[in-house]
């Protein structure tokens, strides 16, 4: 998985004032906090914390806090529900020799028999929960259809990767070929 520097700032942490000082130096908000660190509080630039936050992909994030280093994920970000700006996040502090749990995005690959035939794929889910050490981890998570007939479907329950573990529910559905009317016309004249 890919790996990104962020730099931060130690902030003041209190009052309502001092976060909107934060912010009007287009400045974000954020702590870090788990893996037995003590929670700190500090400030990200707001166009750095976009590479993290523009993209489908999950990254793990080398914070630069004053000069020390804290290996971390990006747990959490809250927006404005006006300007969709970001105005706090979370990091999770993370451990490369501990498993790490993270979003990755699913990858549909293929041309599935079922579409061939005339059926409709449906994606019903975009990103997996998945838990692995850090080495491991992939930047995302190929799913082949080329054998998916109409009428089935793949859940997640279905997958599996060398070492990881998918820790979304086993039913949850990531894709399904469904019937369509063209479909229906075609078995109707093979019969």
């Amino acid at each position: 998985m890919k790996q990104v520097t962020i730099n931060g700032s130690v902030r003041a942490t209190g009052s309502k004032a001092d976060i909107r000082a934060v912010r009007s130096e287009g400045r974000v908000p954020c702590v870090a906090y788990g893996n037995g660190i003590e929670n700190i509080a500090f400030s990200v630039d707001a166009k750095d914390l976009q590479t993290l936050t523009n993209t489908p992909y999950s990254h793990i994030v080398n914070l630069v806090v004053d000069g020390k280093e804290i290996l971390s994920t990006l747990h959490d970000v809250q927006y404005d529900p006006i300007t969709d700006a970001a105005i706090h996040a979370d990091f999770l502090a993370i451990s490369e020799d501990k498993p790490v749990a993270i979003r990755v995005p699913v990858v549909i690959t293929g041309n599935s028999e079922g579409v061939k035939a005339g059926g409709k794929l449906a994606v019903s889910c975009r990103k997996l929960r998945i838990q692995g050490l850090v080495k491991d981890l992939p930047d995302e998570l190929k799913v082949d259809i080329t054998n998916l007939k109409i009428g089935k479907r793949i859940n997640a329950g279905d997958l599996s990767y060398d070492n990881i573990t998918i820790i979304s529910p086993k039913a949850t559905i990531i894709c399904a070929v469904k019937n369509t009317r063209n479909a229906v016309a075609e078995e109707s004249a093979e019969e």
